[in-house]
């Protein structure tokens, strides 16, 4: 028994210690505006919204260079194994997950056969995604000649820093050809998303410009991890700003290249999902595995609602592998759907596509989520393509998911059982660490 003033004192420090960590931890608390408003207006597609979110974000206006939207892995898997057969120079790939598996296997034979061609070959993956990576074909590539390093793994001086993660997606060869989207190593990303077993998922394949804008997020977080600055034509070639043709695709007219570090307190990823859909005047189509948007993305998709525009949300149904994110997701459909948002649940298989097309005009793709984690914690990057013809492919993908999803209605969702509303609301408190 505490007798003593002192023991009163400490065991006071100790609880006001503990009420800090939770609140630092787990609550939003002073890491963001309590409101966002904007200065003028400009229209999604307009080059003051290019100016703006150029300027807010740090991040140059670039011409040229090819992309190709690439639906399950039927169509990106091929494509990317083909793209580190043909390397010459250079294979600079970081993503978030890696697991041993067919898919494993086939992406070490290829980078292990480049390797030992000459070509320098870089793997930067998570410490935590990829901690179920073979050690045996890592060994394998290292002894090729390449390089595998983990971002952030669990060690001493690491304990910190262990909740910021490695969420980049980035495979770019030669510094010409480049990929990224939603899908990691594991052999869930195979097939083409016929069950529960084979993902739903997207990647697009640049060229040109395109590639070298990519180019930045992997030798960015390469060179934090590792020390080593990668420099000349191997990784950024001088004829780049060439237009390219062929695949079947035209040049996208304007792009933008974003990487976010959490590092930094600008929060680019923030900044770029809510001017899109802050600026929209027609129709916005999100697809998000992770849907769990903080309160300010939340009110400016509910005022495009209420405003007129045709804001819809593609999400995952009950085939999800993090049940807790589907209960927090959950938790927003009440009042998205009274403000008028639409919201679908795909059907088939879990849908893991990071996708955004604001106005036929404007299309996000890249690795990041709809969640605090994604905009404040994790390294993510996207790219912004200003581009009619790639917008629309990107919407008519967006249509054919719609035919295999379920819509859910504002009416039904209102008789849920009582024990959801409950658990909803009590996982959407931790909402910063999804």
């Amino acid at each position: 028994m505490i007798t003593a003033w002192w023991g009163w004192a400490l065991m006071g420090v100790g609880v006001i210690a503990i009420i800090t960590l939770f609140v630092n931890l787990f609550s939003e608390v002073g890491e963001r505006p309590r409101r966002v408003t904007r200065v003028g207006e400009c229209a999604v597609g307009s080059v003051d919204f290019l100016l703006a979110i150029a300027g807010v974000t740090n991040s140059p206006v670039h011409r040229g260079g090819t992309a190709r939207l690439l639906n399950n892995g039927v169509e990106f898997v091929p494509a990317m194994l083909a793209a580190i057969r043909g390397a010459e120079r250079s294979v600079n790939f970081t993503t978030y997950m890696w697991i041993d598996g067919c898919l494993s296997d086939l992406f070490f034979d290829a980078l292990v056969e480049a390797a030992r061609r000459g070509v320098e070959v870089r793997v930067l993956v998570d410490g935590f995604g990829g901690r179920r990576a073979p050690r045996g074909r890592i060994g394998e590539l290292l002894r090729a000649g390449g390089a595998w390093c983990e971002f952030h793994p669990l060690r001493f001086g690491m304990l910190t820093r262990l909740h910021k993660r490695l969420h980049r997606r980035a495979l770019v060869v030669d510094g010409s050809i480049g990929f990224t989207g939603g899908a990691s190593i594991m052999d869930k990303w195979m097939g083409d998303a016929e069950g529960p077993g084979e993902w739903r998922d997207s990647m697009i394949e640049v060229r040109g410009r395109l590639a070298v804008s990519l180019q930045s997020a992997f030798t960015q977080v390469w060179a934090h991890t590792t020390g080593e600055m990668l420099t000349g034509p191997a990784f950024y070639p001088p004829d780049a700003d060439q237009e390219e043709t062929g695949h079947e695709e035209e040049t996208i007219s304007r792009h933008v290249g974003f990487i976010a570090s959490p590092s930094s307190e600008a929060h680019p990823m923030r900044n770029i999902f809510w001017m899109t859909v802050r600026c929209a005047r027609k129709r916005i189509w999100i697809t998000n595995p992770y849907f769990v948007p903080d309160n300010l993305f939340a009110a400016a998709l509910k005022e495009r609602a209420r405003a007129g525009v045709d804001v819809r949300v593609l999400l995952p149904n009950e085939h999800n592998d993090v049940t807790i994110i589907r209960w927090a997701s959950r938790s927003f459909y009440g009042d998205m759907l009274k403000a008028g948002v639409r919201i679908f649940e795909y059907q088939p298989t879990m849908i893991h596509q990071k996708l955004l097309v604001a106005d036929g005009v404007w299309s996000l793709v890249g690795s990041a989520n709809i969640d605090v984690r994604s905009k404040e914690l994790n390294q993510e990057n996207a790219l912004g393509l200003l581009d009619h013809n790639f917008a629309a492919r990107m919407e008519d993908t967006y249509l054919m998911d719609l035919n295999r999803s379920r819509e859910i209605l504002l009416r039904d969702w209102s008789r849920r059982f009582w024990a959801s509303r409950l658990i909803e609301r009590f996982v959407r408190l931790f909402e910063k660490q999804y």
